[in-house]
């Protein structure tokens, strides 16, 4: 199907009028299905974003290009479990109600709100990280430039375009929930989840210099991990199914952070292992977090299973950028056990965020079992 019929589809289901939409329902549909339909959202929503370019913002033709070519390499061709939780948590919210065809397309387009979140913080973290590639292909400040004209990379401009993407949010959010009742609130959230992300990367990025270990504990990183990760990730997408459920009670939202934000911690862990063991081709990008010195979960474990000669080894070569280094760090890691440490703690992990999930009785059990179904025992 072309994409001007993909988009023709999409428009036909936002054309009904509020009666009308009160009686076109749709049954949930296959997790396939729902991703189907949901990437066939996109276009459209670029769309959006170009049209105006050249009218109200008056950009020319060479603008237009980056544009096109930001959206589409940095927005596009993540796994998208972000956005497509809001679907899945409004379903379950919903308890087997059928969504109108404008409820269906709401919560795509804000599940697609979270994608370019996530492009943005991506493609700074990538510059502050140095990462070489993001979703098997160089990361945007590596890409060719968009404009032929012109030879090079995209380089330290892709500050700029990671403000532009953040901004799309708020253009997109605007055109599509202003009339709608819950409209502050989405916007409260954006920003305040936003906030908390960058919070998050700032005690990420201001750990003290190579070699000195005072910061890399268990408390520090959990905090590290529910501020950058936890509430962007797993909190947003749920939170907004909640508000666009009508859900308006305070303790079903603070019920809702009890569970996902220890579920976040658990999935950046993974993630943290992935960097590690994953294999660069299957997780789309090269671990880097021994080379940046991170305080990631590996090396807090480590420290906490070490002996002193292995600790010194550690204050050696963590934090270097080179082969060697790196490779010494991962048979240290292999002494102290790290691969057993991490599946008994996937495990424990996984029994208490189910017991947790099955205490709650203010919001669907089902919200929380599809999203942790999706991550336990991921491999990317």
């Amino acid at each position: 199907m072309s994409s001007v019929r993909r988009t023709q589809n999409i428009l036909n289901h936002i054309v009904l009028s509020p009666s009308e939409s009160k009686i076109e329902a749709k049954t949930c549909g296959s997790a396939e299905d729902d991703k189907k339909t949901f990437v066939e959202v996109f276009p459209l929503l670029a769309h959006e974003i170009m049209k105006e370019l050249p009218t109200t913002f008056e950009q020319p033709s060479h603008a237009l290009r980056w544009m096109e070519k930001l959206m589409e390499i940095n927005v596009q061709g993540g796994k998208m479990n972000r956005g497509l939780t809001v679907i899945h948590s409004l379903q379950s919210l919903k308890e087997n109600q059928s969504l109108t065809r404008n409820e269906e397309f709401n919560a795509h387009v804000l599940g697609w709100c979270i994608e370019w979140l996530q492009a943005f913080f991506l493609v700074a973290d990538d510059i502050m990280d140095q990462s070489l590639t993001r979703r098997g292909v160089p990361c945007w400040y590596r890409q060719p430039l968009p404009i032929n004209a012109r030879s090079g990379t995209v380089g330290l401009v892709a500050i700029n375009d990671a403000f532009l993407l953040e901004s799309m949010i708020y253009r997109i959010l605007s055109k599509y929930f202003r009339d709608q009742p819950y409209y502050v609130e989405i916007l409260e959230l954006f920003h305040e989840v936003s906030y908390q992300t960058e919070l998050g990367q700032l005690l990420d990025l201001t750990q003290p210099p190579r070699g000195n270990f005072t910061a890399f504990t268990l408390d520090n990183y959990k905090k590290i991990v529910k501020y950058k990760t936890a509430y962007y990730s797993f909190y947003l997408p749920v939170a907004l199914a909640m508000l666009m459920a009508g859900i308006t009670s305070k303790p079903a939202f603070e019920a809702a952070q009890e569970i996902l934000l220890p579920m976040g911690e658990y999935f950046q862990i993974q993630d943290d292992y992935l960097d590690c063991y994953g294999d660069p081709k299957v997780i789309g990008k090269v671990g880097r977090d021994i080379e940046e010195n991170k305080c990631s979960w590996l090396v807090v474990q480590f420290l906490l299973h070490c002996n002193p000669s292995q600790r010194s080894l550690l204050e050696h070569h963590y934090g270097l950028d080179n082969p060697k280094d790196v490779s010494i760090i991962k048979n240290l890691y292999k002494d102290v056990g790290i691969e057993k440490i991490f599946k008994q703690y996937e495990d424990e992990s996984y029994k208490m965020l189910t017991d947790k999930i099955k205490k709650v009785r203010i919001i669907p059990q089902d919200v929380f079992f599809k999203l942790l179904s999706k991550i336990y025992k991921r491999s990317l």
